[in-house]
């Protein structure tokens, strides 16, 4: 039964990795759950030549290590779930639209919640002005920009009040580049991204010096949500050891 149960999580995680695969995100992060999966299958060997029954003390090692894992990344899930359903403030003066991955055909999926989201928000904020914020990935037909700007104004959105922001690659850009375009004077600003993303975004626009930013957290598809909130996991492990969040 022990050897069993690492079995079945091995073969969950390869199975879901290429199935994250299958998404055509064009990140290589589905790479992590057939890795995974290997470790899983490792630790079944070991089950299965009771290394734990016979070296105690590396067997002690593991566990350990195991659980600071699991310990890690529930904290980690907390901080990410405090702005999950965050719904902004009324009448800010700017939203800001982080990029995803635009095909030739238009937004990703994951971009078109995003846009819808700050679609119904610019419909019942009229005076609230929408910086479109994403470069030209190298899988990428034009910059984002230019796909989430054609997207809104398709949705009746006036031309106007959409600013393009087409240099960015990253969340960290896409915050600091964005504010650049920002008139003085600006006071409350918030950030459009989808749930699993809204903490990281939030606490990056925080540390970037944005007057009270605040999240609009979208929809994400839930198939896909373990492999975003473990990505996100990681993203904030990075962007603390890099000062990213102050």
């Amino acid at each position: 039964m022990r050897i069993m149960v690492p079995v079945f999580l091995g073969i969950i995680c390869v199975l879901y990795g290429f199935f994250v695969l299958g998404a055509a995100s064009g990140s290589s992060f589905w790479l992590i759950w057939p890795l995974l999966g290997a470790g899983f299958f490792v630790m079944a060997g070991l089950f299965y030549t009771r290394f734990f029954e016979t070296h105690r003390g590396p067997a002690l090692v593991l566990g350990l290590l195991a659980a600071a894992a699991v310990l890690a990344l529930f904290l980690l899930n907390g901080v990410i779930l405090r702005q999950f359903r965050a719904q902004g403030e009324k009448g800010l003066d700017y939203i800001i639209v982080l990029g995803a991955q635009v095909r030739e055909g238009g937004p990703s999926a994951i971009l078109k919640y995003r846009l819808d989201e700050a679609a119904a928000y610019l419909s019942e904020n009229e005076n609230t002005l929408c910086i479109l914020s994403g470069g030209r990935g190298g899988n990428e037909p034009f910059p984002e920009a230019e796909g989430m700007y054609a997207y809104l104004v398709s949705c009746g959105i006036d031309e106007g009040r959409l600013i393009k922001e087409d240099r960015s690659r990253n969340t960290t850009e896409n915050i600091a580049n964005s504010r650049e375009l920002m008139r003085e004077g600006y006071q409350n600003v918030g950030i459009v991204t989808n749930n699993f993303h809204a903490a990281r975004a939030l606490l990056l626009a925080k540390a970037a010096g944005l007057t009270n930013p605040c999240a609009l957290a979208a929809d994400s598809n839930v198939l896909y949500l373990p492999n975003n909130m473990l990505r996100e996991c990681l993203a904030l492990v990075k962007d603390k050891l890099a000062g990213n969040l102050g």
